[in-house]
């Protein structure tokens, strides 16, 4: 019981008007107050100190004093320190300058995995200018196309991509000024005569810049760092390209993201088998000078040139698309070294199928799986695992680490939504719907294409993958197509990577693509080309293949058609050219109509 309740009631009234002025002239104070705090708050502001534009250029300069005696870049007799480095980007960038680069310039590389191309990471950008890394494999007239439509002040050209560069430079329109064409030096290759290349650079090589350039210059930081960095064209360009723009900031975020996710070590040794044409490496020519690493650099390679490199330099991490996977898996016996410890593979670019996962951990390899697009700058998501997937059995584990997985840190949301409602599609791990994502590391947009740029990033927010998916209840993605490699068979959507998934288990098939043909009375049906094993005794036929896929998938998905190929086409970075093998099945006579 209150002691009020024993008062007079005048009392009582005149208590409870003073316990409310009291109370009032309390909360008057405490408003008071707060609002004074968050005046305080507001007037909080980015200061000198704290605005220092964001990029990971910055991350060579910290390895050149902590790690400058180690090694930083390793290639046939060549090995440099990170101190060299350093120096080696400092004067490129210093000769670009007096050459005339400015901020925003255009600068174009044209050359494989060797020292000059990891340097021109640092060196290019450090110059103010804008570094384009462009496909080795690409055609003289599309590689013009890049060319012309990024204005391309000068090329860096390796000495065995000089004869395709100056084919490109033929088809330049008249009147677009040609870019100053800088040949890089190697040693190493037996055709790269030091008279033909000091010819085609009128006197000027990669070499002699570093040579004439100042090794204590003060690199050009970026005014913002939202500030472009690199420009990459899309894999497949042709008269229509895509060029991405990324900024410091987001190559920055990408980078630091990318180290996290896969949990990178310090002083890892890398071994570079994914091109750094390739969306830069996925990060890692910045992600691994961050690290204090080693770069192994290979100009060319295959599978018993993988196991001597993992051997001799005691690679502990490398990239590659699930085709190096591939390779690995089916590397004869007298390829095959033994691992020097455990290496870490980070794979990406298509969904791995299962088997060829279960075959390459069976190896003693490390496999962490991963998406992302030249539009991220890198992996956007990654198939984190969980500790007690361990104790599943192997098929088991290999089917989940085929999923794409979660986002990474760097990247706010991920979803997948359905087209016609915009909403997300059920956790079921079966109802299809586009990929989306937003984030840091998102591209500034595609270089003079306003129209391509809202349709991949439009006004909700969301970055538009054109990957088709799905979400399964765990919160995992799980890819299952490009949306334009959906097979629509009979009105039913057709996951060509689920087929594709299913062949690689056949203990005959080394390598699988699955595509639409055009069908009189299906509308299409899958057509699958593969790729034999070497050394089978007694290959398998069409109907063999066909019999065994009937067994396994239901009869919808099952292929009509199997072509085998000695070698399926595939891209620089391993990627099947999917759009070449369509051509060859639409080209095929329809088959006459039949009922599943």
């Amino acid at each position: 019981m209150d002691m009020a309740d024993f008062l007079p009631p005048i009392t009582r009234s005149l208590s409870l008007s003073l316990s409310l002025s009291l109370s009032l002239s309390l909360h008057t104070e405490q408003r008071r107050r707060n609002r004074s705090r968050d005046d305080a708050m507001d007037r909080m502001r980015p200061n000198a100190a704290n605005r220092s534009p964001l990029t990971p250029l910055g991350f060579l300069e910290r390895t050149a004093t902590v790690y400058g005696d180690c090694p930083s870049v390793v290639y046939h007799r060549t090995v440099y320190t990170w101190s060299q480095t350093l120096r080696r980007c400092l004067r490129l960038a210093s000769s670009l300058c007096s050459l005339g680069i400015s901020r925003g310039d255009v600068v174009s590389v044209l050359a494989p995995n060797v020292p000059a191309m990891y340097e021109m990471h640092f060196g290019v950008p450090m110059s103010g200018a804008v570094l384009n890394t462009i496909n080795i494999r690409l055609d003289a007239r599309t590689i013009s196309v890049l060319l012309h439509h990024s204005g391309s002040k000068l090329v860096f050209v390796d000495p065995l991509s000089l004869p395709l560069l100056r084919d490109a430079l033929r088809f330049l329109p008249h009147s677009h000024q040609p870019p100053r064409v800088v040949p890089i030096e190697d040693p190493d290759e037996e055709n790269a005569k030091s008279s033909d290349l000091f010819a085609a650079g009128g006197g000027l090589t990669y070499e002699k810049l570093i040579e004439m350039g100042d090794p204590e210059f003060n690199w050009v930081r970026p005014k913002s760092e939202w500030d472009p960095m690199v420009l990459n064209y899309t894999s497949g360009t042709t008269s229509a390209p895509k060029g991405v723009v990324h900024c410091h900031r987001g190559l920055f975020i990408i980078t630091v993201d990318s180290l996290i996710d896969w949990s990178v070590p310090k002083r890892p040794v890398y071994l570079w088998t994914l091109p750094m044409f390739h969306a830069n490496g996925w990060s890692y020519p910045w992600g691994i000078a961050a690290a204090g690493g080693t770069n192994i650099c290979l100009r060319r390679f295959d599978s018993a040139t993988i196991y001597a490199a993992l051997a001799t330099h005691r690679v502990t991490h490398m990239c590659g698309a699930p085709v190096v996977l591939n390779m690995l898996a089916n590397a004869p016996d007298s390829a095959r070294k033994p691992l020097p410890g455990p290496v870490q593979i980070l794979t990406a670019g298509a969904p791995p199928p299962a088997a060829v996962l279960h075959r390459a951990e069976a190896l003693g390899f490390s496999i962490s799986h991963g998406y992302g697009l030249t539009e991220t700058a890198g992996l956007a998501v990654s198939c984190a695992w969980k500790g007690e997937w361990d104790r599943l059995p192997a098929a088991e584990r290999a089917r989940l680490k085929a999923r794409q997985g979660v986002r990474t840190l760097a990247m706010a949301e991920i979803d997948v939504i359905d087209g016609s409602t915009g909403e997300s599609v059920k956790r079921d791990g079966a109802t299809l719907g586009e990929i989306v994502l937003r984030g840091g590391c998102v591209m500034l947009g595609y270089l003079k294409d306003e129209e391509a740029t809202s349709r991949a990033v439009r006004q909700d927010g969301w970055f538009y993958t054109g990957d088709v998916g799905v979400m399964h209840a765990d919160g995992y993605v799980e890819i299952k197509d490009r949306s334009k490699d959906v097979i629509i068979s009979g009105g039913e959507n057709l996951s060509s990577v689920e087929v594709e998934s299913v062949l690689y288990g056949h203990p005959a098939v080394n390598e699988a693509a699955v595509v639409a043909r055009p069908d009189e009375y299906w509308g299409e049906t899958p057509c699958a080309f593969v790729s034999i094993k070497e050394g089978m005794a007694a290959p398998p036929t069409e109907a063999e293949v066909i019999a065994w896929c009937r067994e396994r998938m239901p009869r919808y998905m099952v292929p009509k058609t199997v072509v085998f190929k000695p070698e399926l086409p595939k891209t620089s970075t391993g990627k099947i050219q999917k759009y070449v093998l369509r051509e060859m099945a639409k080209a095929m006579a329809s088959p006459r109509p039949s009922r599943m």
